[in-house]
């Protein structure tokens, strides 16, 4: 998959696109534009052919209305993305970024302890 960055117009057609699992460009620009009209229509359409040749949306091209389809979940372009960072800014590392998060972020309690469920199961693999 490229690594290519995502602007917000893009984000937004794919995050459509992760709600409704698959779509119609018709479909989208109702979703993300609140109506269908030749210019939304167009807009959609290039979003959705940059997002394609990016690699994170397949097309379904079997019947006349084209269907879309995200090929990339948001976990692992989130994951991409977290790693395009710490590529860029901690020489690859992770935690400075996770640590960052953690002291900065206003977390839940729910939040706290999915945080340390994921670190029990990693501690319980390196053990291994």
């Amino acid at each position: 998959m490229a690594k290519k960055s995502l602007p917000d117009s893009e984000l937004t057609v794919l995050k459509a696109l992760w709600d409704s699992r698959s779509a119609t460009i018709r479909e989208l620009a109702g979703r993300v534009y609140g109506e269908a009209t030749p210019s939304t229509h167009a807009t959609v359409q290039k979003l959705l052919e940059r997002l394609e040749a990016k690699g994170h949306v397949e097309r379904d091209a079997s019947r006349r209305a084209h269907r879309f389809r995200p090929s990339v979940s948001r976990a692992r372009l989130v994951g991409l993305r977290l790693q395009e960072t710490a590529d860029r800014l901690c020489e690859g590392r992770l935690s400075p970024l996770l640590t960052h998060l953690v002291e900065e972020a206003e977390l839940t309690e729910e939040d706290v302890e999915r945080l340390r469920a994921l670190i029990g199961r990693r501690e319980e693999e390196v053990a291994k």
